[in-house]
C-alpha cells in the first residue's frame, strides 16, 4: 500500500511466552491394610525456584462411594492437620518443601478412608497446573494356619 509516497509494509511481530506451571507426581493407586499407617506420596516440580515461605499445599479427599469432597490437610510455612471430621488426629505431615515433597501419612487406615486423595501445590508465581490424585483402597489382612 502506498500513501503519500511512503510505502507501508505490514509489521512482523514475534512474541515469546514462557510457559510456567506446576507438575505433580503421585503413585496413582495405593493399597493399605486396614488399621495400618500409609504414606500418600506427592512430589512436585516447579518452573520457579522453591520459596518455602510461599509454598501452599492442599490435600482433599473424595469418598469412594460418593459424597462431598473435603479438605483434609493444609500446609503454609507449617502443617495444619484437620481439627475435626473423620481425619482428625489421623493425618501427619511427611513432606519436605525444600525437597519438593508434599507427602502425608494417614494413621490407622479405615475402610471409610477408601477414595481419592488430591494433592495440590502452589509455589508463586507457579500457581497453575495439574493436581495429583491417589486412589486409596484398604483391605483386611487375613492369613490361615495350615
Amino acid at each position: 500500500m502506498v500513501q503519500q509516497g511512503i510505502e507501508q509494509k505490514p509489521a512482523l511481530c514475534t512474541f515469546f511466552f514462557t510457559v510456567s506451571g506446576m507438575r505433580i507426581y503421585t503413585s496413582g493407586e495405593v493399597e493399605a491394610v486396614n488399621g495400618t499407617d500409609v504414606r500418600l506420596k506427592c512430589t512436585f516440580q516447579s518452573s520457579s525456584p522453591i520459596n518455602p515461605s510461599a509454598v501452599v499445599i492442599s490435600w482433599t479427599f473424595r469418598p469412594l462411594k460418593g459424597g462431598r469432597e473435603e479438605s483434609i490437610f493444609h500446609y503454609q510455612q507449617k502443617p495444619y492437620p484437620p481439627v475435626d471430621g473423620i481425619f482428625r488426629k489421623r493425618i501427619a505431615w511427611a513432606g519436605d518443601v525444600t525437597g519438593s515433597d508434599a507427602s502425608i501419612i494417614i494413621r490407622e487406615v479405615k475402610f471409610t478412608y477408601n477414595g481419592t486423595y488430591i494433592c495440590q501445590v502452589k509455589n508463586p508465581p507457579d500457581v497453575h497446573g495439574a493436581v495429583g490424585e491417589i486412589k486409596l483402597t484398604s483391605e483386611n489382612f487375613c492369613f490361615s494356619l495350615s
